[in-house]
């Protein structure tokens, strides 16, 4: 076979590949039309006095925790307490909590118990402040110490959830990002959540398919009684997720939604801690089959990131002068991708603040690391996560 046909074969194979995951992607990426909006800030009412215990899950944090305990002290009272679960950090992590409970006496600090082998950290220590909340809140919100609360929270995710008929919520925050390195990859990473899983506030069809984000986790105080607390996800590094889905699988009301106008995050510091850290549990394998995640794997890699080698290939095929029918088509859908993607880009501003950014430009040239970013859910899905957050998992049974 000469190259003219070995191209044309390829080509086609491309083509038998990519025509299916690009009619999955087009009917997820349509549903935005019809999502719900993001959520405002919302004024407390009478009726929301005491409903909500948050639980603030903390080890080593004194770098990132001041804006979270600032924004929850400005929230109203609909909060009754703020339970904040320290592992027993040693960077005056505690120190910083006691001091933001000298000023509001809703705050309380408690240790959590050594980790059970059966366990992840962020879980247990959500389930420990699960136990030790109040009877009388009818909500238990977990919040992450390097979240950002604005005023209005609160009063909007219950507001929304009563009117909505949600038993369970969470957010999708605004990023703070300032590096360079970190406009240029964090995005691509965030695409790979909206390809498999559409926008925040969009329908999901199936439990399988539900999406969560625990920086912001709201959830019907009697439906974790019901799902015995935590404990379903108890050895998931996606627990936000596993919960989720499990809460959906029994017949609760579950919500993704936009909360870019209530929450914002800073999550890590630069573009290695960024590869790092998130890349190892966007696979979301310990909330999935392993059908699905070896699934969205290939989809990824087809939706994402071929097309833009792909599109530079058969470009300088085409003007190399083959020119067969497959290879003008294949050029064709992965220019198609190509653009969809840069238009995204538009549709995920509003997820960033650029105030304390020194390079935002590169968040325009994000999609060039699209590549990277599917080769990370890919790298990510071979491999178990053995340390987390200062913690290492190299002993413990994860079976369980």
């Amino acid at each position: 076979m000469n190259v003219d046909g070995w191209l044309g074969a390829l080509a086609l194979l491309l083509l038998l590949m990519q025509l299916p995951a690009v009619a999955i992607l087009l009917s997820r990426l349509l549903k935005a039309n019809r999502r719900y909006p993001p959520l405002q800030p919302q004024s407390t009412t009478l009726d929301l006095i005491g409903k909500v215990s948050v639980i603030v899950p903390t080890l080593n944090e004194v770098d990132r925790l001041a804006p979270c305990l600032e924004g929850l002290t400005r929230q109203s009272y609909e909060l009754r307490e703020v339970i904040v679960v320290d592992s027993h950090s040693q960077d005056g992590t505690v120190d910083l909590v006691k001091a933001a409970q000298s000023r509001d006496p809703r705050f309380r600090l408690i240790t959590d118990d050594p980790l059970p082998s059966s366990w992840v950290g962020r879980p247990w220590a959500l389930h420990t402040g699960f136990l030790h909340s109040s009877e009388n809140s009818e909500w238990i919100l977990g919040i992450d110490a390097d979240t950002h609360p604005q005023p209005g929270l609160i009063a909007s995710l219950i507001k929304t959830a009563q009117q909505e008929g949600y038993d369970l919520i969470s957010l999708a925050p605004q990023f703070i990002l300032k590096d360079l390195g970190e406009f240029w990859l964090q995005p691509s990473l965030l695409i790979t959540l909206v390809y498999r899983f559409g926008a925040a506030g969009g329908a999901t069809d199936s439990a399988e398919r539900v999406m969560a984000n625990g920086q912001c986790f709201l959830c019907r105080r009697s439906l974790l009684i019901h799902l015995n607390g935590y404990t379903s996800a108890r050895n998931s590094f996606c627990d936000d997720v596993t919960l989720a889905r499990s809460a959906a699988a029994q017949g609760a009301t579950v919500g993704f939604l936009d909360g870019s106008n209530l929450l914002k995050v800073r999550m890590y510091e630069g573009a290695l801690e960024t590869w790092r850290e998130w890349g190892r549990s966007l696979d979301l394998k310990d909330a999935s089959s392993v059908a699905q995640t070896w699934g969205d794997v290939a989809f990824l890699l087809t939706v994402q990131g071929i097309p833009l080698i792909a599109a530079i290939g058969l470009f300088i095929a085409i003007n190399l002068g083959y020119t067969t029918l497959p290879v003008l088509l294949a050029f064709g859908v992965n220019v198609i991708l190509v653009g969809i993607r840069i238009a995204l880009l538009w549709a995920i501003a509003p997820s960033y603040d650029f105030s304390q950014a020194n390079a935002s430009w590169t968040f325009w040239l994000s999609s060039l690391t699209d590549p990277l970013a599917a080769s990370r859910i890919l790298l990510s899905a071979l491999h178990v996560p053995t340390q987390w957050r200062g913690r290492s998992y190299l002993d413990q049974d994860k079976s369980g």
